[in-house]
């Protein structure tokens, strides 16, 4: 008995008419070539699409850096650098050890004639060490027409005044059983310090006293302190005083002395004076 499969198939079949296989043949080559151009031309179009992004996207993220991949087992190896690329930029990282700290300066603390900071130190002042045993230093305010400015009253026709641009000014005094000592330091700029020497010796020089018992003079110059040192005296209406001036760059000190101080006893006091003023003045 003949399998029901094959039955089955030449029912089917039975009035089929089949194409001639030449044809039959033909036609499987269309089919061939059409799929080939197909695949070919969605190829073509997949690269465009791909190309067109990739111009649109380096538009619109130009310079944009370059991600970096994650490391892997191997090193990648480093391009070589073309003739055109740019030079590799230098470690921020500095291989020049740091330079030791500088030695202050021996003018540290001490304003020159240009500082913004005039203010005169305490060690430019005389101290105790200073003065002949006996002084003590006095806690009670400075007053009173000590100073030799005040001499310039009993002129007749008093020379220019002292410089009154003055930057600054420190006073100190000191008491002893007999006698007062008061020291008064002032900074100018260096030429107003030596302009303020040269009234000086004007106002005890050119003075015309108003009594003729009265008198006022140079008792002594250059006595061998500072820049400049002077003694002056006044013996106004039977009252003696004496000065001393003396000059260290743009510092100038006036020291009220006893009325009877001799020159040779003044220079006792200008060197320590003008070895003072160094510590306020960077011109020693």
């Amino acid at each position: 008995m003949p399998d029901q499969f094959f039955t089955d198939i030449y029912r089917d079949t039975e009035h089929l008419s089949w194409a001639p296989t030449a044809q039959v043949r033909e036609r499987g080559r269309r089919r061939t070539r059409q799929t080939r151009i197909a695949a070919a031309l969605a190829a073509v179009v997949a690269v465009a699409l791909v190309a067109t992004g990739a111009v649109a996207l380096a538009g619109g993220r130009e310079g944009a850096p370059t991600p970096v991949l994650p490391a892997t087992g191997s090193p990648t190896p480093t391009p070589t650098p073309s003739a055109t690329s740019a030079a590799p930029r230098p470690s921020t990282t500095s291989t020049t050890p740091p330079a030791p700290p500088s030695s202050p300066s021996r003018t540290s603390g001490r304003p020159s004639a240009g500082s913004t900071n005039p203010a005169i130190p305490a060690a430019a002042m005389l101290r105790l060490a200073d003065l002949p045993a006996g002084f003590t230093m006095a806690e009670d305010d400075i007053d009173g027409d000590w100073s030799l400015e005040s001499v310039s009253i009993y002129c007749r026709e008093a020379p220019s005044g002292t410089s009154t641009a003055r930057l600054a000014q420190r006073t100190v005094s000191f008491d002893s059983p007999t006698d007062r000592m008061i020291q008064r330091v002032v900074r100018f700029s260096i030429r107003d310090a030596a302009r303020e020497m040269d009234a000086v010796r004007a106002l005890f020089t050119d003075c015309k006293p108003r009594e003729a018992t009265s008198s006022m003079s140079v008792l002594a110059d250059g006595l061998g302190a500072g820049d400049e040192s002077v003694l002056v005296g006044s013996d106004i209406e039977g009252v003696r005083s004496r000065w001393l001036v003396v000059r260290q760059g743009d510092l100038v000190a006036q020291v009220a002395l006893d009325m009877d101080t001799t020159p040779k006893e003044a220079l006792r006091y200008a060197r320590p004076v003008a070895q003072r003023l160094c510590a306020g003045t960077d011109t020693c």
